[in-house]
């Protein structure tokens, strides 16, 4: 891919960019996707931690924040990733909402126990998009692949210290 940049500069100068990579559609494509699940996970950690109520309400309202500040991250690294990548990420809200692959969250006040597996159940399915993309995407671009490892591991961090809420043994 070559792209002119600067042309028509009082030098008359022209640069030319050659990336050294350009992602395939393929992995744009796996990159959207998972930019619109952590994008959703960010929305919904957010109205859970607004509206959560009950027991132990205080832990889990501190512990959505956490999501919230994970996923928000995870946004800016995965679009800033397809972009360096030449992909054009898409957060839009209408975009977000019609992709996601998380099960929608619940308006109104929610108890703690109901916030936990919902929110469990949200983590979990960021983690199974990273882990069906993963291989698709190391396949061509092992760096990009790195990223979702990141993604992953702190996303299932996430998911196991939510889900151990309501455990018991």
């Amino acid at each position: 891919m070559t792209d002119t940049l600067n042309a028509g500069t009082s030098t008359g100068k022209v640069h030319a960019a050659h990336p050294a990579y350009k992602a395939s559609d393929k992995v744009a494509s796996h990159l959207q996707q998972l930019l619109v699940d952590v994008s959703e996970l960010a929305l919904q950690a957010k109205q859970a931690h607004w509206n959560v109520v009950g027991r132990n309400f205080r832990d889990l309202h501190l512990q959505l924040d956490e999501i919230v500040e994970a996923a928000r991250g995870f946004t800016d690294d995965v679009a800033e990733r397809m972009r360096a990548v030449y992909a054009v990420p898409d957060a839009r809200s209408a975009t977000v909402a019609a992709n996601t692959t998380l099960a929608p969250f619940p308006a109104g006040e929610v108890s703690t126990g109901a916030t936990v597996d919902l929110m469990a159940a949200s983590l979990y399915a960021v983690a199974a998009t990273g882990r069906r993309i993963h291989d698709d995407v190391d396949e061509e671009d092992p760096t990009t692949a790195d990223l979702i490892h990141t993604i992953l591991e702190r996303i299932e961090q996430l998911a196991w210290m939510v889900d151990a809420e309501n455990r018991t043994v």
